[in-house]
């Protein structure tokens, strides 16, 4: 009984080559941005809603650069867009006095 007393526990191995789900739920995200920054347009004026694009489609260049070397930050970049997008929309109400 002596030679199975001892156990060695086995770590799992991860591949190196392995695909990280994070720039996908980032992209998911950037998605889901995309659709409120593109009906800002019932609320927002139109020069309001063409620099929200911009702004989000600089966000999404930067989940592409992202997307090998910091697989991780995109989700954020993602959650980062829709708080922008809140804030812009609701800074534009405060400040400009846009009305629905």
């Amino acid at each position: 009984m002596a030679l199975f007393s001892r156990r060695r526990t086995v770590q799992p191995q991860r591949r190196p080559d392995a695909l990280s789900p994070w720039p996908f739920v980032g992209l998911v995200l950037m998605a889901m941005a995309f659709f409120l920054y593109a009906a800002s347009g019932l609320i927002a004026p139109a020069w309001a809603v063409v620099v929200l694009l911009l702004v989000w489609f600089l966000l999404l260049l930067t989940c592409f650069a992202w997307w090998s070397s910091h697989p991780r930050r995109l989700p954020w970049v993602g959650v980062g867009a829709m708080l922008f997008w809140f804030l812009a929309l609701n800074a534009g109400g405060a400040f400009l006095g846009w009305t629905a």
